[in-house]
């Protein structure tokens, strides 16, 4: 008889790192559209810790698998399904929660994974990739535009700055000091290093700006983006309102499509674009992993390991 249970890490309250437990849980079951995957590795993103925390108004049913990013192997067809099949190496998002053995997505949310990846490497590209390919392609990035990226070293500005270089844009970046080789590496053409240089002196009638960091960082970007320019924030609720007034366009970050994947996969195995993965954890330590993605300022992605090929 199949087992019926996985192993998974779940929380059953909000709370700190320490709400996280690895535990069985019910195995899911692919439904006419989805398909069943074994989990490999899985990104840890911080909206993971967010909604751990409570930071967020979604309806929550506890427990809690937390996790959307993933790359695994397909384990099983649901009803209907023929694009993908059992074996077939994929990456992707989840809405059912990724640190666990098992997990199941729509076929829209998933892509072959780039053979020039190792599984881990493949769990950085949902929500990061993803959201910064999303970001440029609305922000409709062209040659020639001037785009500004905040927190071009971390696991979301990383990518658009690849993704906006390869577009012909003029890419300026910001990180911290021990980021500022690793963004030029990317392709930033002005690097700031933000601790010593304000962003505004060295960046100014800017096209385009996807802002990572929120805050005072988002409030002081109006003053740089030049009139009918857009500006896109992933750190929470867009600021509509202030955009119309300045006549900049305000676009929401958005959702890949599994042709996104696809496009992105390609750039990857083509040479484009390369991802980094800050560290590595197993499933077991994903209390580890919370901790220092609540720390902030790290390069690329942090991953959890969940089994081997």
């Amino acid at each position: 008889m199949a087992d019926l249970t996985m192993q998974a890490i779940r929380y059953h309250q909000f709370g700190e790192p320490e709400v996280l437990l690895l535990e069985p849980a019910p195995r899911p079951e692919p439904q006419p559209g989805e398909v069943l995957i074994r989990v490999l590795a899985a990104g840890v993103l911080p909206v993971d810790w967010k909604i751990r925390k409570g930071l967020f108004p979604l309806p929550v049913q506890f427990p809690v698998i937390p996790g959307t990013a993933m790359a695994g192997i397909v384990e099983e067809a649901g009803p209907g399904v023929t694009s993908f099949k059992k074996g077939q190496a994929v990456f992707g998002r989840s809405s059912k929660g990724t640190y666990a053995e098992l997990t199941t997505a729509p076929v829209e949310a998933i892509a072959l994974k780039p053979s020039s990846l190792s599984f881990v490497e493949a769990a950085t590209l949902s929500g990061g990739a993803s959201t910064a390919w999303r970001a440029i392609i609305d922000g409709e990035v062209k040659s020639g535009d001037r785009v500004l990226i905040h927190g071009a070293a971390g696991g979301v500005g990383l990518f658009a700055a690849q993704f906006a270089k390869w577009r012909g844009a003029h890419v300026i970046g910001t990180a911290g000091p021990a980021n500022i080789d690793f963004i030029r590496s990317l392709g930033v053409d002005t690097a700031i290093d933000y601790t010593s240089v304000p962003f505004e002196q060295a960046a100014q009638d800017v096209d385009f700006v996807l802002d990572t960091v929120g805050g005072q960082t988002l409030e002081r970007s109006w003053s740089i983006v030049k009139r009918g320019g857009t500006l896109i924030t992933i750190t929470g609720q867009p600021p509509m309102e202030r955009g119309r007034e300045l006549g900049v366009r305000v676009l929401r970050s958005s959702l890949a499509s599994g042709q996104n994947l696809t496009e992105i996969a390609a750039l990857i195995d083509e040479g484009h674009v390369k991802t980094y993965v800050q560290s590595v954890f197993p499933l077991d330590q994903a209390r580890q992993a919370h901790e220092r993605s609540e720390s902030g300022h790290g390069r690329g992605r942090i991953v959890l390991r969940v089994a081997d090929v």
